[in-house]
């Protein structure tokens, strides 16, 4: 059995590219005010066609464009830019390409991970536009509160089964959860390595709650950071397909819990979830 690789304590961003416009440009330049630490960026392109990562390479001298060789999705994507980095590289950022650094978050995060030795991963808290902080850091979802959820989540927002796993009612502190958005997460490098990164089988959606989940069936903690800060302006790439975008999510919620409910005793529990999530992209898609 080799040993494990032993990393530096250098930092690195990865962001997953597809035609991002003129949303990486002010995820560039805001990275700038996010940490004191010299920073190096991949970005990770899964077939860019309106060529703002070329661009943003040429500009930047800590930028690096790593084509991926078609669209691998999100955790496919974040997995090969993160196969590009030297072992001096011992903290990875995963982020979208479409959010805005606040001032010293990424240093905020940092400093969260001298807290929590045990920590594997980090996330802070997240803005969108608007000013309204999106619950990016939830508990890991049950058969019971995915099924509440995903039935009147959009009906009734207020149920107790979404307000239960968007932890709404738990007041913002440092605390260890069930999974973070992968829509920026700092990560110990030997953790994303000891559960072998992102799971390239989600191609959009739920990479992260299965990330989440199995960073913490390996030992180590989620750790929500609401002293850092980020806005996420949003779905810049993913409005370009949406439809597509909103059928892979209800096909990634149910490998999800296919995944983690083996057995023939599930197969008729499953099947109603199938077509429960099936009946809720219908009505999605009328909407």
């Amino acid at each position: 059995m080799s040993e494990p690789t032993r990393y530096g304590d250098d930092l690195a961003v990865v962001t997953v590219t597809y035609s991002p416009g003129d949303t990486l440009d002010r995820f560039l330049d805001t990275l700038d005010r996010a940490t004191t630490r010299p920073v190096r960026v991949v970005l990770a392109d899964n077939g860019s066609t309106d060529g703002a990562p070329e661009r943003a390479a040429a500009k930047h001298d800590n930028v690096t464009l790593v084509p991926t060789g078609g669209n691998l999705g999100y955790g496919g994507g974040a997995n090969r830019g993160v196969a590009e980095l030297p072992d001096e590289v011992g903290w990875v950022v995963i982020a979208n390409p479409d959010l805005e650094w606040g001032a010293g978050s990424l240093d905020a995060l940092l400093a969260a991970a001298e807290r929590w030795p045990r920590g594997g991963a980090f996330g802070p808290l997240i803005r969108e536009p608007s000013g309204e902080v999106y619950p990016s850091a939830r508990l890991l979802p049950s058969l019971g509160r995915g099924i509440g959820h995903a039935a009147l989540g959009k009906v009734w927002p207020a149920n107790p089964w979404t307000r239960a796993y968007r932890q709404e009612d738990v007041a913002t502190s440092e605390r260890a959860v069930g999974w973070l958005s992968g829509s920026c997460l700092l990560l110990r490098r030997t953790a994303f390595d000891s559960v072998d990164g992102f799971d390239s089988s989600y191609f959009m959606y739920f990479e992260d709650v299965d990330l989440g989940d199995r960073l913490g069936r390996a030992g180590w903690l989620n750790v929500y950071v609401p002293d850092a800060e980020v806005m996420h302006i949003g779905g810049h790439s993913t409005a370009q397909a949406s439809q597509r975008m909103l059928a892979e999510h209800h096909r990634s919620a149910y490998h999800y819990l296919a995944d983690r409910h083996r057995g023939p005793q599930w197969i008729p529990v499953l099947a109603a979830v199938r077509a429960g999530l099936s009946v809720r992209l219908k009505l999605s898609s009328r909407r």
